[in-house]
């Protein structure tokens, strides 16, 4: 009987060190996205600016991926001169709903918390060549920094609110047309097209590289430096509606003017039918930016011959 007592203490004193050995260890409580910011001496200038626009209530809430510039990345810029609301709207432009690890993350375009003037989610263009590469100009340099709603990721530039420009610049599949824009030194499509004034908004109809691939057998030349200076301008001008931010809901059957010749569109079918009477399908839309909208076109539109 002794014995069974000095057992079943024993196994009582023992039960109990090891819930007073529990006790002892503290309890690490995980931080939220805005607080991993927060406690990093490299992002005090970002924390600020979280604080300033009332963004820190949100960034603790729900669930977000956040692309947070360092004090560096912010010399780039003059926050100074940007209103609140801009200011607001610029580090929103670094966030989206959901958390995505470095992993998660694939080549192509995601929705940002930021808005446009009409309140249209604008786009993120992710590179993965060599590394996390956002809208061409942001480099990841230190990922996955879990959060307890989310997950961080630090970049090395403030991700500014993009234009159409930002996005036939970034995304490879538009090479062709970034060259094509840039070809003459007397061409301000750049320009132009970087603007946030009139004549912005644009609806940009982009064709891909393998369209003017096609286009350039179609005319029997050899490369894009063969196309005669008036004519490349004529044509580029037949891709873009000035002053509009039409998109594929809105999109409308009937003939539309551009900054060059008019062209048909055929909402139901996807397509746009240019003056020569050539179809282009439209193979993807909505890629929003800042000052207007892309969609992906398979054939370059060729102004009236």
């Amino acid at each position: 009987m002794i014995k069974r007592f000095i057992l079943l203490f024993s196994v009582i004193l023992l039960a109990s060190c090891s819930n007073d050995d529990d006790a002892g260890q503290p309890v690490v409580e995980e931080l939220t996205t805005y607080e991993t910011i927060a406690q990093s001496p490299d992002h005090s200038i970002l924390t600020q600016a979280l604080r300033d626009t009332g963004l820190k209530q949100i960034l603790d809430t729900g669930v977000f991926t956040v692309f947070a510039p360092t004090d560096a990345a912010f010399a780039s810029i003059d926050a100074d001169d940007l209103s609140g609301e801009e200011l607001t709207n610029l580090l929103l432009n670094h966030v989206l709903d959901g958390a995505a690890s470095s992993t998660d993350l694939e080549v192509g375009y995601l929705e940002s918390k930021a808005k446009d003037s009409n309140g249209n989610a604008i786009n993120m263009y992710v590179g993965l060549d060599g590394g996390v590469l956002l809208n061409g100009m942001s480099s990841v340099i230190s990922e996955d920094l879990t959060a307890s709603n989310g997950v961080v990721h630090v970049v090395d530039e403030v991700i500014t609110i993009p234009t159409v420009v930002t996005f036939a610049t970034a995304d490879p599949d538009f090479s062709s047309l970034a060259a094509a824009l840039t070809r003459e030194s007397s061409f301000t499509y750049v320009e132009t097209l970087s603007s946030t004034d009139s004549p912005a908004p644009f609806t940009v109809f982009a064709p891909t590289n393998a369209a003017f691939s096609n286009l350039l057998s179609e005319l029997g030349l050899n490369a894009l430096a063969d196309i005669p200076t008036a004519t490349l301008e004529a044509t580029l001008n037949t891709h873009v509606i000035a002053g509009d931010n039409i998109r594929s809901t809105d999109l409308a059957n009937g003939t539309v003017g551009t900054l060059g010749d008019d062209i048909v569109i055929d909402a139901d079918e996807a397509t746009i039918t240019d003056p020569n009477g050539r179809v282009s399908s439209i193979i993807a839309v909505d890629v929003q930016a800042g000052n207007g909208v892309i969609h992906a076109i398979d054939t370059v539109l060729l102004p009236m011959q």
